[in-house]
Formats: C-alpha cells, structure tokens, sequence
C-alpha cells in the first residue's frame, strides 16, 4: 500500500494533517493547491482509479462523496459553491494510482475546466 504518495500518508510515512478521518476515509489538504481552498479525499483501502471500482464499490464512493460534502460544508464552501474533480487515467490527468477527489473552492470556478 506504500507504493504511492497516498499510501504513503495513509501508513504514517509521510506527515499529513487530516481535516477529515473515518475508517472509510481521510481528508487533507492538497500540497499543490489549485484554488484557496484545495482538498484531498481518499479512500483507505487501495482502489487505483474510479476506472477500476466495480459494483461492490458503491458504497465507498458514495461515502466518498459524502465525504466531499462534508469537508466543504467545514471549509465554509457550501455557501458560494465548490467544485469536486476526480482525474481518471493519464488523459485525464491522474498523476497517482490511488482514487482521490479534489474539493476545490473559495473562489469563482472557470469553464470549461481544462
């Protein structure tokens, strides 16, 4: 589960201060953010990308996206809006194999997006 950043944080190895824990799923802060506001949520158990999740998965990624709601509802973005993204594939823009969503807010979204 250490072979990505995610699993990384997940196992302690590297620091992250968790805005949001279950034992479904974490929620952090992006490194690299892309708005004042910029989220991570991702599920503790491995699943590469949305591409691979299969019917049993339904929950998760509902709960997920629940997730997503509540840690914008924290961040005082419910109000104005928010967007939440999950990059599929190369094309797509994943950069690591471990499904996440991005929380992205406090400011005016553009479209299209990219």
């Amino acid at each position: 589960m250490t072979d990505t950043i995610f699993g990384k944080i997940l196992c302690g190895e590297i620091p992250a201060d968790f805005v949001y824990e279950d034992e479904h799923a974490v929620a952090f802060a992006d490194i690299d953010p892309k708005a004042p506001v910029h989220l991570l949520v991702i599920p503790r158990e491995p699943l590469p990308s949305l591409k691979d999740a299969v019917q049993e998965d339904c929950a998760l990624l509902g709960h997920l996206l629940h997730v997503c709601k509540v840690v914008a509802e924290e961040a005082g973005l419910d109000e104005g809006g928010y967007r939440v993204v999950t990059n599929i594939g190369e094309d797509g823009g994943q950069s690591v194999a471990h499904l996440h969503f991005h929380v992205l807010g406090g400011r005016t979204m553009q479209w299209p997006p990219g």
